[in-house]
């Protein structure tokens, strides 16, 4: 283990982080968040700390154990982030569960971690937690965060004031209580179990342990060193997810400002609003930015169309060419380059919200080679990187120099990589989790003999340290022809096309690849006012001739480069968005193949006619 890593274990980083941040910022905003009109108001690090340590104390008044799990059912709120650190002091356990969770999965994960207090948002989340109180007997109590009626016959819930309440009124014992587990906690002590998201099978929870975080943290402040105190980062991902929720920790480890943005849907306005410096977020709003972008442009007159390509051109040759890899663009080229950022790209990052922009971490699926390239063009910094939740989040991200596009960066500090058998990307670091919670046989199977974790990703790592990422192992497949497809990889190539919304790869065991496709239906309503081409209904706009022809023609174009095995012969539109209600999407909007091949098995076999 790294001498620095084992230093920083002798103590965990995120108890009582709260606190000693507020003894050195004071009155300054820690947090920033939405009122019900949607009026932003700042907490600040003396507020959030008072806070902490009242829910601290409520939750030992509560009877809360060490090593208790108290999970969380709610959409991103400052008390999300009130609770993880009140579990801190407690040495318990924080459970985050995504707010869209169905019942059969609250259920499954309140038995599984056998959570005594669970935390929900709103209604909709305290009607399914009611549901699933009789079916969970360690569960003794819920909290409502938002102000609302419960049911007349509920007796072991309560409002969030209340709780709190309970924790201001705390008595000098239960104070004492809480202040000698936070100083008697270890770097071992169980931080979180982040739930995966269950592609195949049930969700496994992650064992992350204050050490992998201590690891993580400090790996961050060396690999993240262009952040500060000064920035100001939007979390906008849910905070149950490892990605967000690593990185809206790193951001009150640099006391950096969070604004908590509580709606995804939301984001556009939001990120209006805040403008904010930093934001983790997935490939998705990238590529929804990048056809905007597109749109744009092609609807201006030829003349400034004429000038935004050139200055796009330019973007490139000094950002891409030169600042990728470390060296200074000549003057000509960066005075050009001055003049196209003043002109063109300030106006660019202002429209989107970032006009104070700093770095924008990117993970969770693959991205464009296109998207980064055309965005870093523009002066604004996607950092795209790569982890798991077994992982503490992130493996590796794009160093400030010497990146590679199409890869996933190099290694963070403290983490060693190695390419092992099927060309899977093998993991070896503090920062990976100690096993999967309550399941002995699944956390073998994910350790190879010597120690190395299984990611279940294909890649390979390049003469400059870089990774690539070919697919999920699991999500290959093989044609009938006997033809190896990369489903994600032929995804991700369509994934910046306007017309396109989601997309799943079929083909496994069958004659050539075809694709179920859910367009943009506004983008395809557009087309059809242009076309002049008349319809009743959705459904009977996507069965027209010439919306499949419109595809066909996308699809040709954005299939160039594969070979011709790979490409997609046929496929299907539908008429309605794959959901996670549905059980087609997990809640991190991964599709699952297995679910989708079984919900769409007649339209799939149409195809193969």
């Amino acid at each position: 283990m790294h001498p620095k890593v084992a230093n920083i274990m002798k103590t965990n980083i995120l108890t009582g982080l709260i606190a000693r941040q507020a003894n050195h910022y004071g009155e300054r905003a820690a947090l920033s968040a939405p009122d019900n009109e949607g009026k932003w108001h700042d907490i600040s690090w003396k507020k959030l700390s008072d806070d902490v340590d009242k829910a601290s104390a409520a939750m030992a008044a509560l009877g809360i154990c060490e090593a208790d799990n108290i999970a969380t059912f709610s959409a991103n709120r400052p008390e999300n982030i009130v609770t993880d650190y009140a579990c801190f002091n407690n040495r318990a356990a924080s459970v985050s569960i995504y707010a869209t969770s169905s019942l059969e999965q609250l259920t499954y994960i309140l038995n599984d971690a056998g959570c005594p207090l669970l935390f929900v948002g709103n209604t909709t989340q305290y009607k399914i937690a009611r549901q699933a109180m009789p079916m969970c007997p360690k569960l003794k109590r819920i909290v409502v965060i938002k102000p609302i009626t419960v049911d007349g016959d509920d007796d072991s819930s309560m409002q969030w004031s209340d709780f709190m309440k309970i924790g201001e009124n705390a008595s000098a014992e239960i104070r004492n209580l809480v202040k000698s587990r936070t100083s008697s906690a270890t770097p071992d002590d169980l931080a979180t179990l982040v739930y995966t998201s269950g592609t195949t099978g049930e969700p496994k929870g992650a064992i992350l342990t204050h050490s992998n975080y201590d690891a993580a943290m400090e790996s961050h402040l060396r690999r993240i060193n262009m952040v500060s105190d000064k920035d100001v980062s939007m979390a906008f991902l849910p905070l149950c997810h490892i990605f967000e929720k690593g990185w809206t920790y790193f951001c009150l480890v640099k006391g950096i400002k969070v604004a908590v943005n509580r709606d995804p849907q939301d984001i556009q306005s939001t990120i209006q609003q805040v403008r904010p410096t930093c934001m983790c977020s997935v490939p998705r709003f990238w590529e929804k930015v990048y056809t905007a972008v597109q749109e744009k442009i092609s609807s201006m007159n030829p003349a400034m169309r004429m000038l935004v390509r050139s200055a796009i051109r330019v973007g490139r040759r000094r950002n891409i060419d030169y600042a990728r890899i470390g060296k200074k663009a000549p003057w000509w080229l960066e005075m050009r380059y001055k003049f196209f950022d003043a002109k063109v790209f300030s106006l660019l990052r202002s429209a989107i919200g970032i006009d104070h922009g700093n770095i924008f971490p990117t993970a969770g699926a693959p991205v464009s080679s296109k998207i980064v390239e055309f965005f870093h063009s523009c002066g604004i910094n996607i950092v795209v990187g790569y982890g798991l939740s077994e992982t503490t989040a992130t493996v590796s991200c794009f160093p400030q120099t010497g990146w590679e596009i199409g890869s996933v960066g190099t290694p963070i500090p403290f983490v060693e990589v190695k390419i092992g058998d099927e060309n899977e990307v093998l993991v070896k670091s503090p920062m990976v989790m100690r096993g999967y919670y309550n399941k002995p046989e699944a956390t073998a199977a994910a350790f190879t003999s010597d120690g190395w974790f299984r990611t279940g990703d294909a890649g390979y790592i390049d003469e400059h340290g870089s990774i690539f990422l070919t697919d999920r192992l699991k999500d290959l497949f093989k044609t009938s022809n006997g033809k190896y497809i990369a489903p994600q990889a032929i995804e991700t190539i369509m994934g910046d096309d306007k017309y396109i919304d989601q997309i799943a790869v079929i083909g496994d065991r069958r004659k050539f690849v075809s694709a179920l496709i859910v367009p943009d239906y506004t983008a395809l309503k557009d087309f059809a006012a242009r076309e002049r081409i008349s319809y009743h209904s959705i459904d009977e706009l996507v069965r027209n001739p010439r919306i499949h022809e419109l595809l066909t023609k996308h699809l040709e174009e954005a299939q160039k480069g594969l070979a011709s095995y790979e490409k997609i012969k046929r496929f299907t539109i539908l008429p309605k968005p794959f959901s996670m209600e549905k059980g087609e999407l997990t809640n991190t909007l991964k599709v699952k193949r297995h679910a989708i091949n079984r919900i769409y098995a007649k339209e799939i076999d149409a195809m193969y006619e």
